[in-house]
């Protein structure tokens, strides 16, 4: 088949199909690594991370092994986790604090910029040898900032982060002024695997039609702890396109958990009432009560193409998650907290983060489940060979329940991957 035949796209006849090859075709997956995985922009981490100048993360983004650091200039670096000379890590630590990092295999050694130290024999190497940066670590090609996320991307040509973003920028703004004082970073990573294409998890994080009938048992478990007869996620909410293959899945105020910033629930005691509803009053008065409004009681799932979610609900959640297989992918999750909240608040925090959205959580294990079902169910894709993505396309004001948030993934993803849309596919 060709690649323009991958996506059945018929707005007349409100069809949109996704051909199955899709999710199993290493050829497929080739050309996400070279036109969407190393042209788009992607998450690096956040500058609360490196709080002061030696801190440093390595970490695989892109499939690419590179060192985030804050130099002694205070600035944040992406370099190329890789040595100049014979291409070893020139760390192997997850992350720490140090002045220089020495490659083990030869000793050469480079300051937490990136530039060159020395090495051992130097002078078997002419003079001019370092000049201009000959033997420094390589910088990744851009780094930009918005609000505290940091991107990267291998495109020196790229389009700058913040028109990259579009209308995904309002919404890490959301993020970011839940904190007077600005956020950060929960200490730790969560770090799984899942068997199945990393396109499914991306389906997934915004897709309001599974929440009923795949997390009956969290919804069960809210009407119990905190008394309540809210019936499940239904319709309530929209939907939206925020271009470039952006998305987000939204409420206000229409869902029943608490947000430890700052929606109170019963679950969490009286006691926690009057903590809550003054961080209430201080983010209305901050930021105004409509704003306010928003960002306290907004609950959002964001989709910033093509593989970066931030699960803004009842924690705050941001989630990667990169192909190792056409048939599995590596995930990793952050928490995200207003700096020098209080550690009742914290901890509230914590456990919404952990209750839901964790490894362990009630909905992680059932999705995980599910994505893996889909993938399994994929072997029978010769004789079944579309997934229906069709639910509103005839609607003028989509809701949770529809899918036009994957439409919008789809058909960016389609237009990057079937560039040539005339080339033949040789596999299956």
């Amino acid at each position: 088949m060709q690649l323009s035949d991958l996506i059945i796209d018929d707005r007349h006849q409100a069809r949109f199909k996704v051909h199955r090859s899709a999710f199993v075709s290493d050829e497929i997956l080739a050309l996400e690594r070279e036109r969407v995985f190393s042209k788009c922009w992607l998450y690096l981490g956040h500058s609360s991370e490196l709080k002061k100048p030696g801190d440093f993360i390595s970490r695989r983004v892109g499939g690419r092994p590179l060192l985030y650091t804050r130099g002694k200039d205070n600035a944040l670096h992406a370099l190329y986790n890789t040595c100049p000379h014979r291409g070893a890590l020139v760390c192997r630590e997850r992350s720490g604090n140090r002045r220089a990092f020495t490659c083990g295999y030869h000793a050469w050694t480079f300051d937490d910029c990136g530039r060159f130290l020395g090495m051992p024999g130097r002078e078997a190497l002419p003079p001019e040898a370092t000049e201009d940066g000959k033997l420094d670590l390589v910088e990744v090609e851009r780094m930009e900032e918005f609000r505290g996320f940091v991107f990267v991307c291998f495109d020196r040509n790229a389009m700058p982060l913040r028109d990259y973003l579009a209308g995904a920028a309002e919404y890490l703004e959301y993020v970011a002024d839940q904190g007077r004082d600005g956020m950060e970073i929960v200490t730790g990573t969560q770090d799984y695997c899942v068997n199945a294409n990393w396109k499914l998890l991306q389906e997934n994080s915004a897709d309001g039609y599974h929440g009923v009938p795949t997390h009956s048992t969290y919804f069960d478990y809210i009407r119990s702890r905190d008394n309540s007869n809210f019936g499940g996620m239904n319709a309530k909410g929209w939907v939206k396109n925020l271009g470039n293959g952006h998305a987000v899945s939204e409420s206000i105020g229409l869902l029943p958990w608490g947000r430890p910033y700052a929606r109170w629930a019963p679950g969490w005691g009286e006691e926690a009432k009057a903590e809550v509803e003054t961080l209430n009053r201080e983010i209305m008065q901050r930021l105004g009560p409509e704003r306010g409004n928003v960002v306290a009681n907004g609950d959002r799932n964001l989709l910033i193409f093509p593989n970066l979610v931030v699960n803004d609900v009842m924690a705050t959640t941001i989630r990667t998650f990169y192909p190792v297989r056409p048939d599995h992918m590596e995930v990793s999750a952050w928490c995200i907290a207003p700096t020098g909240e209080s550690e009742s608040s914290r901890d509230r925090r914590l456990r919404n983060f952990v209750e839901f959205l964790g490894p362990a959580g009630f909905a992680t294990p059932d999705d995980v489940e599910m994505l893996e079902l889909c993938q399994r169910g994929y072997a029978n894709a010769a004789s079944a060979p579309y997934n229906d993505l069709s639910r509103g396309m005839l609607s003028n004001a989509p809701t949770k329940t529809d899918e036009l948030q994957m439409r919008t993934f789809w058909r960016r993803w389609h237009q990057l991957v079937a560039d040539d849309a005339a080339r033949e596919l040789t596999g299956p």
